[in-house]
């Protein structure tokens, strides 16, 4: 068939099409074409519609090296069932053990080839090398867990040989790495980010609280399994937490549990009940914890299915409900340890005083002092973290030497400092204070001479040393509990530039002599080289503040991951200092600025002022 082919740079035949009527994209310049539907030229790397669906064309007859390498590559591109038609590209050695499915590399852009002008008159070349290079920004393992990198070159090479074929001797690459190589547009259409929900460990069945576990599913079908995108999420949650957070969770699923054999599709019926059946490993499991396990369905298809899944049966191997939970039985294992959350606001005004904007679910609410020491005392206080039951807070003087924890409901006297910095410079002393979903209260000391992370159990007590051994001579700027308490955002000094990480908080040991750390820190915003401020935006995003290298401050989401958030870059506000976000992410998102005061950004809005005069403006936690 005759088709518009397009060249790219490096001399690569592109022939992409993208069959918006029916959603369906051809690779190559061949193959059946359907006769209704308009047609439109696209790049193999076209961002958007993931309803667009790419199917590979096998490699011609008597194709040449370059033709091989690019069908291979833009192959790798599409929804091809199992890669067979991929595979064509291939020896059939190595067709039969080349592993696509073990990690996916990801690149800004798609691949270039090293350039081998081949003459099919010159039968003495048997064999041939190709060079693939590219930026390497991002790779996904055999778990489905994202690792950004610092981009980096990518370097790796295809070997072609000739093989013999029904036509005679065809070109094929024998030697290919194993996983998938794509652009960054391509592979933002083909994977979907999922949170997958675990049980934090060491916290008795009536205080579980459930943790996110971001993984990267085929948006669709997965060319390996066949199985949809609901169905991945499951079979990856009873496959069990990624390696970084296994440490520090647990699921409630026996050993060995997993879908029945033969299961590729699970969609909730006409009532919204969702039926997931499983394996013998769960047959005998007790309704507690088949009620924990049916939790941990629910939280992570939340946001996969258009009709929203309200009750999730599990059953056994022989078809029989094992047991049946709603969405609001879900409740008592909400991820942020609540149905509903906080949704007031606090900040420190212009004299010092810690106030509330009380319940301000459109963050619109009449601030007040809140009674007690830190809202009429005798210390002015220059910045709060109040915790989750709001009940108490942590404030920091304005000369940041020393740290108060006081009620906030009830009057009384403001006690004794507990944690003072002896710092000369006021830059180097204490940061602001934030609490865990367990009540803990957690601050650094900046001090040059004695750096240390801080953990008060229960916001009262000596404040127990928090060992950090993957620091490597950073400095602790600032830090954001997470609602779950396992993870610790924090922003972190190195050569001149603050960077988000984000780590594990592992717990040994009974909880009088818990011994505590803060391990495997990992970058959260690598394309951002300073980061000014950040907040926990819901239960595995965060909202940053921050540069780009060479560019302008900036606000944007991002994945606890490292990957980007789908909602990407958030409406521009100058001067940002500090910003805060809720664990429900319908609440409006706050920023202090030296320009405009304290501001909010409700969803579908744009930002408005709320207070002139104000700062550290947090979120309870």
């Amino acid at each position: 068939m005759g088709t518009d082919r397009r060249r790219d740079g490096h001399g690569r035949v592109l022939g992409l099409f993208a069959l918006l009527g029916c959603g369906v994209v051809l690779l190559s310049a061949c193959g059946s074409m359907p006769v209704t539907g308009d047609v439109k030229a696209v790049d193999a790397s076209q961002p958007g519609d993931s309803q667009v669906q790419v199917y590979a064309v096998a490699p011609r007859d008597n194709a040449t090296p370059n033709e091989v390498v690019d069908g291979f590559l833009e192959s790798m591109t599409s929804d091809d069932s199992d890669f067979r038609t991929t595979r064509k590209y291939l020896t059939r050695k190595a067709a039969s053990t080349w592993k696509p499915s073990a990690f996916t590399t990801v690149l800004t852009k798609a691949p270039n080839r090293s350039d081998r002008p081949f003459r099919d008159s010159d039968p003495g070349i048997t064999e041939i090398t190709y060079t693939l290079t590219g930026e390497r920004v991002a790779t996904v393992d055999a778990q489905s867990a994202y690792q950004p990198l610092a981009p980096t070159d990518y370097n790796q090479s295809l070997h072609l040989v000739k093989e013999n074929g029904p036509e005679g001797k065809e070109w094929r690459i024998d030697l290919v790495p194993d996983g998938l190589l794509l652009g960054q547009s391509d592979f933002k259409r083909l994977y979907r980010s999922v949170d997958k929900y675990y049980f934090a460990e060491g916290r008795t069945s009536e205080q579980s609280t459930l943790v996110a576990d971001p993984v990267y599913l085929r948006s669709r079908t997965d060319p390996v399994t066949g199985m949809d995108t609901v169905t991945q999420a499951v079979r990856s949650l009873l496959a069990g937490p990624t390696s970084w957070l296994r440490p520090v969770v647990d699921s409630r699923f026996p050993a060995g549990t997993s879908l029945k054999k033969g299961v590729t599709s699970l969609a909730p019926d006409d009532r919204n009940v969702l039926k997931v059946p499983l394996n013998k490993k769960a047959d005998g499991v007790g309704q507690r914890s088949c009620r924990m396990m049916a939790s941990q369905v629910l939280y992570t298809l939340r946001d996969l299915t258009s009709a929203r899944v309200e009750q999730v049966e599990l059953q056994r191997s022989d078809g029989s409900p094992l047991c049946v939970l709603g969405t609001d039985q879900a409740e008592e294992f909400a991820p942020d340890g609540s149905s509903s959350g906080p949704d007031s606001q606090y900040f420190v005004d212009g004299k010092g005083r810690v106030e509330r904007i009380p319940g301000s679910t459109k963050g619109s609410g009449t601030p007040e002092v809140v009674s007690g020491p830190l809202g009429d005392g005798p210390v002015r206080m220059g910045a709060v973290g109040v915790a989750r039951d709001e009940q108490w807070a942590a404030a920091v003087s304005r000369d940041k030497r020393s740290l108060y924890v006081s009620s906030i409901v009830s009057d009384g006297e403001l006690p004794a400092a507990a944690v003072t910095s002896k710092a000369q410079n006021p830059n180097n002393r204490l940061s602001v204070p934030s609490w865990d979903g367990r009540g803990d209260l957690w601050v650094a000391d900046r001090d040059p001479g004695n750096r240390r992370l801080l953990r008060l159990t229960g916001g009262a007590g000596k404040p127990q040393e928090v060992t950090v051994p993957s620091l490597d001579g950073g400095r602790i700027e600032a830090l954001r509990m997470s609602a779950d308490g396992v993870r610790i955002a924090l922003l972190v000094s190195e050569d001149g530039h603050n960077t988000l990480k984000i780590g594990r908080i592992e717990r040994r040991g009974p909880e009088k002599e818990q011994k505590v750390s803060v391990v495997e820190l990992r970058q959260a915003a690598p394309q951002l080289t300073d980061v000014t401020a950040m907040s926990w935006s819901g239960r595995s995003r965060l909202v940053v503040v921050g540069k780009e290298q060479g560019g302008v401050q900036q606000v944007r989401y991002v994945q606890a991951d490292g990957s980007t958030a789908a909602s990407g870059v958030l409406p521009g506000v100058n001067q940002v200092s500090s910003v805060a976000a809720a664990d429900d992410e319908q609440l409006p998102l706050m920023a202090a600025t030296s320009s405009d005061g304290i501001v909010k950004l409700s969803p579908g809005d744009n930002w408005q002022t709320v207070v002139k005069e104000g700062s550290s403006l947090v979120y309870p936690g």
